[in-house]
């Protein structure tokens, strides 16, 4: 019997569909996480000798890669913003605003100097610290919210602050991605002051401005039509369709991007701005897990090839200013500057300190940096560019992978979340302990 390549696929997308929906239960609890394992998995059936697996090449392909991780993004985006049951606020979400206005843009600078001294041209140096910013707690479910429920200040600030910081720097780590490549296009190796002008007004202030307020009036408009709309036939809500989820995802994602401003940022705005219109409808659960479904089918399909890359030596490239650089970011550039940036009163202090060193890099590094250089030229070879995005993320998973179920676990037993309403541990995120609301 002959067995094809095709074949093969479909056999892999059978069994990864069957690990995307066992693997969450089968491994709560216990220091490890899904996406270890389909690391694990994709590393170890590469390296099998049956000759039908493609070689994978993010350089070549950097189209495909870009696209299909865009996707499992915005999908992500959606699903976290309807998942977040706090009221949008300045003072509510005020770790948010910490993490996002002084904790990233301070690390990105840190992480570019870092880049910079060891030997990096500038724009490099910025390239890769603004590729890294992006968080991702979708790869540790254990400190990210489970779903929707009618309390509106049931998260824990843990939790609450990593969905919500990683819903937004999606979007606001794109600035950083366009300055980097306006330095590289004004000056490859050196430093240039020419584009800062330009970046400012156009791909800070408008381009924010723009995803911001198309998310939050679409989501308006949106919550109108599920909740409030005259004609039951608009009122989606009431036939529980969570495909429609998926359908404002791609309308939000695509007009933002179709008049310039940032898809991401709009796509969250637009889940949230939902999320408000009707909080206590049970309609937010059934979208929510239509999204959280098809964004674990993504990201394993996703970390299944990265592990398939590791296997056929993707990490062969890396050199040791990409190793030191990953490697300062994770155990000394995010957590130090994470915990500086949040005022007491937000979180006790310990809480501050998980919040700090969760710094999950993950699926929005491997867009950026797809986006990046089918964008414009660097004075780096692509290669030892993925391998050192490669190498952050794998640590990152592995990392904060293994110790995220015990640190949390701990975390809810001191703040007195161990036990659920029948007194059992709750075995997943998807199934959270009642929570206390947060001081400040």
């Amino acid at each position: 019997m002959h067995l094809s390549g095709t074949d093969l696929t479909y056999v892999l997308l059978g069994l990864g569909a069957l690990g995307a929906a066992a693997l969450p239960a089968l491994v709560a609890r216990r220091p490890l996480s899904a996406p270890m394992v389909f690391l694990a998995l994709g590393f170890a059936v590469f390296l099998l000798p049956v000759g039908l697996l493609p070689e994978l090449d993010p350089v070549a392909d950097a189209s495909a890669v870009e696209h299909l991780t865009e996707i499992c993004i915005v999908v992500a985006l959606m699903g976290a913003g309807l998942a977040i049951n706090r009221p949008f606020g300045r003072r509510s979400w005020s770790t948010t605003w910490q993490l996002l206005g002084v904790a990233m843009p301070l690390t990105i600078l840190a992480t570019a100097a870092v880049g910079w001294a060891l030997g990096w041209a500038p724009a490099v140096a910025l390239l890769v610290a603004a590729v890294l910013a992006p968080t991702d707690p979708v790869l540790a479910g254990e400190v990210r919210v489970g779903e929707p429920t009618d309390a509106e200040f049931d998260e824990d600030e843990v939790r609450f602050a990593l969905t919500s910081e990683a819903g937004l720097n999606d979007g606001l780590a794109f600035p950083f991605v366009l300055a980097a490549l306006a330095l590289s296009a004004a000056s490859a190796t050196g430093w240039s002051a020419g584009w800062i002008g330009h970046w400012v007004w156009y791909d800070v202030l408008a381009r924010i401005a723009i995803g911001t307020a198309v998310g939050v009036a679409f989501g308006r408009l949106l919550g109108w039509l599920f909740f409030r709309a005259r004609s039951t036939a608009l009122r989606l809500s009431e036939h529980s369709e969570g495909f429609v989820a998926l359908a404002a995802t791609f309308a939000s994602y695509g007009l933002t991007e179709v008049i310039h401003g940032y898809g991401f940022l709009a796509v969250f705005a637009t889940a949230v701005s939902i999320r408000t219109a009707e909080r206590a409808h049970g309609y937010h659960r059934v979208m929510h897990s239509f999204m959280d479904q098809v964004e674990r089918l993504l990201t394993a399909a996703i970390l299944f090839l990265v592990g398939g890359f590791v296997a056929q030596g993707g990490l062969a490239a890396l050199t040791w200013r990409g190793a030191v650089v990953a490697l300062l970011l994770l155990l000394v550039i995010r957590p130090l500057i994470g915990f500086a940036s949040q005022r007491r009163g937000a979180g006790a202090r310990r809480e501050r300190l998980v919040t700090a060193f969760f710094g999950i890099r993950g699926i929005g590094s491997f867009f950026y940096l797809s986006y990046a250089l089918g964008h414009g030229r660097f004075a780096a070879p692509a290669d030892g560019l993925w391998a050192a995005v490669a190498f952050t993320v794998l640590v990152s998973v592995v990392l904060h992978g293994t110790l995220a179920t015990p640190v949390v676990a701990r975390l809810d037993r001191l703040d007195g979340r161990e036990a659920g309403p029948g007194g059992d541990v709750p075995e997943s995120p998807h199934d959270p302990a009642p929570r206390a609301v947060p001081e400040g």
